[in-house]
């Protein structure tokens, strides 16, 4: 029902990340590798009142398919009609049900992972949304729990899967964690043991090590990866390079890095149309790409407060002329010394 994980296929997907997984970072990743792409998390509720702020979510383009659009929501019947509507305005791949977002404002509608303690309304609205769409196939993804004296998630896959949802993401954490502590991928494990239906894995994978290793342990079909691709989005290329020879691959050099943020911010501002709007909103993405970089901390303290692409430009520079100073100083340290 799902082609991408026919033929012993081990898809990548990138996480749906509120504010982060916009179509512009979307294909950005698609180019590094990721095979399947999810919207930002949809309010069922604005769809249903047909907002348009709401329906700007669900844009995309072609070159991302196979693409879901992922729906948040505790009505079972605006739910459904909130996912006829998506299909009728956009057509995407798959409908992707959020039962695991932790976020406060999101809970307090008994959206998100709030259904985690309410299975019996979890499967109203998975039964309600797979009916509307029929045959277009329905995703969920879920955490393990409400907390740590509610994981319930092989339960809760059992049930999906029997209302016919064709794929289950997992996130390796409770709602009560939200992104504290460690996933659980024993968890992960059980549920994909337990479940018929392929269980994409999702939590603390930030190398390609980190997901060949969790696909062989556990037996997932698929790896979801969020965070870690906003610091790298070439995890995708480089995983599926390490699955597929056991080499891992280096790191892009520094320049390549920094073509990647200047052509990021470039279309984000092309996308806003005034350019101080579009950085300013671009500061957080931007500290996301410095983690990890030589001389991060400094870069956080100049990207707080960029306003323009030649801002940008001139730190690329002045960051690039740094390291390349630094070697060629650890270089000649190095020839003296031999």
């Amino acid at each position: 029902m799902l082609p991408w994980f026919s033929n012993g296929g081990f898809p990548l997907y990138l996480a749906p990340m509120a504010g982060v997984s916009d179509k512009i970072f979307r294909q950005l990743c698609k180019e590094r590798g990721a095979d399947v792409l999810v919207t930002e998390f949809v309010s069922a509720e604005g769809v249903f009142r047909r907002n348009e702020r709401t329906r700007r979510y669900l844009d995309f383009d072609q070159v991302e398919r196979p693409l879901g659009v992922q729906l948040f929501g505790g009505n079972a019947e605006h739910m459904a009609e909130a996912a006829r509507q998506v299909i009728d305005w956009v057509q995407p791949d798959f409908i992707d049900l959020n039962f695991g977002c932790p976020v406060n404002k999101v809970v307090a509608k008994n959206g998100g992972s709030a259904l985690l303690k309410d299975c019996p309304l979890l499967g109203k609205v998975a039964d309600a949304v797979v009916r509307a769409v029929a045959p277009l196939p329905v995703t969920a993804k879920i955490r393990t729990g409400w907390d740590g004296q509610s994981v319930n998630a092989v339960s809760v896959a059992k049930l999906l899967e029997s209302l016919g949802i064709a794929a289950l993401a997992i996130h390796g954490r409770t709602r009560a964690q939200g992104y504290s502590g460690c996933a659980d991928w024993e968890v992960i494990a059980q549920v994909a043991a337990a479940a018929s239906i392929p269980v994409i894995g999702n939590g603390d994978l930030f190398s390609a090590a980190d997901v060949e290793k969790r696909k062989f342990e556990t037996g997932i079909a698929g790896a979801m990866i969020g965070r870690a691709a906003m610091s790298s989005p070439w995890i995708f290329s480089q995983t599926k390079h390490y699955l597929a020879t056991g080499q891992l691959l280096p790191p892009p050099e520094p320049i390549e890095k920094w073509a990647l943020i200047q052509r990021h911010c470039e279309l984000a501002v092309a996308a806003c149309g005034i350019e101080n709007l579009a950085m300013r909103s671009m500061r957080g993405r931007l500290m996301a790409y410095s983690k990890g970089m030589p001389a991060g901390k400094l870069l956080r303290e100049k990207f707080q407060h960029v306003s323009t692409l030649a801002e940008v430009g001139e730190i690329a520079l002045q960051h690039i002329a740094a390291l390349e100073s630094a070697t060629t100083a650890a270089a000649d340290v190095a020839t003296t010394l031999a």
